[in-house]
């Protein structure tokens, strides 16, 4: 049913359900109604029980974009005040819905951020020569640099991903996510044949590397790491251009590059580089003690960001182990 919707996403399905409940304990309250032979509609939400942030229901946590897959709007607005008693029930402090803002009607969004998908059905060499001069040359350049690519699936292979993230988190001055999470993403989804790491290496060192999962004939593009040591040998644009090549092979038609802040202009020209199609991804926020939809204006990361750039990484590794569970 997941794969025949024209919504659909890989955060829809069980097994990113049991990463998220096998690292933080995260319960799934998933809300469906029903059509002849199965499930017609489906409003996707787990409940995140924390003591230093509340109780609420979120769907999904730590995902770019999960729209609710529903038939029409009437369904949804009956799944969504299923899930609203429901949450009234459980003292929730609001429902979270990334994604499908458009499904809800004249409802201010909570976040807004831009997505970018690109067409695969082109084939190799179209895409190549659709790129800006700029991203095929860093392509060129670290592929006479060395610089090889391997598409993995094994623990190895997100170990060695999660040193990397580890640095880039660190420059961008945030903890990295528990180490637990990677490993769940390789029992629950790399063993499964539904996603795969790509690793740049230079001399046999990994410099720079990326995790993509992948249902049907869609790809996500989710997490992304360099060592910056090596950022100058471009490692970070032929792992882009190894795993767009490798989804054509494995005859996929659209490749989702993720969610885009919208002040963060320096990703979104790294995006719109590879010619990708550019979208709005809009979030909306019910909160249950008020009984209406909200806004929630990120807040600036500011003097948080400056300590956790300072902090040694093994620190920064534990915090985020303890706090991940709690920003669900």
């Amino acid at each position: 049913m997941i794969a025949a919707h024209p919504k659909h996403s890989f955060f829809h399905t069980t097994a990113w359900a049991q990463v998220l409940a096998d690292t933080y304990g995260y319960s799934p309250v998933y809300f469906a109604a029903g059509e002849a032979g199965g499930i017609g509609s489906l409003l996707p939400l787990m409940e995140v029980d924390s003591w230093l942030t509340g109780r609420r229901g979120v769907g999904l946590p730590f995902t770019d974009n999960c729209d609710p897959l529903c038939a029409d709007a009437g369904t949804l607005q009956n799944l969504f005040q299923s899930a609203v008693e429901f949450g009234k029930s459980r003292n929730w402090k609001y429902l979270d819905c990334r994604g499908g803002r458009e499904q809800f009607g004249a409802v201010p969004p909570s976040f807004l951020f831009y997505g970018h998908t690109l067409d695969l059905t082109a084939g190799e060499d179209e895409l190549f020569s659709r790129l800006k001069n700029s991203v095929r040359r860093a392509i060129r350049k670290a592929e006479k640099s060395g610089v090889t690519v391997e598409v993995l699936q094994s623990q190895e292979a997100v170990r060695t991903f999660y040193w990397l993230q580890c640095k880039t988190r660190k420059r961008h001055g945030l903890p990295p996510q528990p180490l637990k999470f990677f490993l769940n993403i390789h029992k629950h989804i790399l063993s499964q044949n539904m996603g795969m790491v790509l690793l740049a290496k230079h001399h046999g060192r990994a410099i720079a590397g990326s995790v993509f999962f992948h249902l049907g004939d869609r790809a996500i593009y989710k997490y992304g790491a360099s060592d910056e040591t090596f950022l100058n040998l471009r490692g970070g644009n032929l792992v882009m251009w190894t795993a767009v090549k490798e989804c054509v092979r494995r005859g996929m038609k659209h490749l989702d590059l993720g969610r885009t802040s919208l002040d963060n202009e320096g990703l979104r020209r790294f995006k719109l580089g590879w010619r990708a199609g550019e979208h709005k991804i809009e979030y909306v926020k019910f909160d249950l003690q008020k009984d209406k939809f909200v806004t929630d204006p990120r807040n600036a990361s500011g003097w948080r960001t400056r300590i956790f750039r300072r902090m040694p990484v093994f620190l920064s590794r534990c915090l985020g182990t303890v706090l991940y569970k709690h920003w669900g």
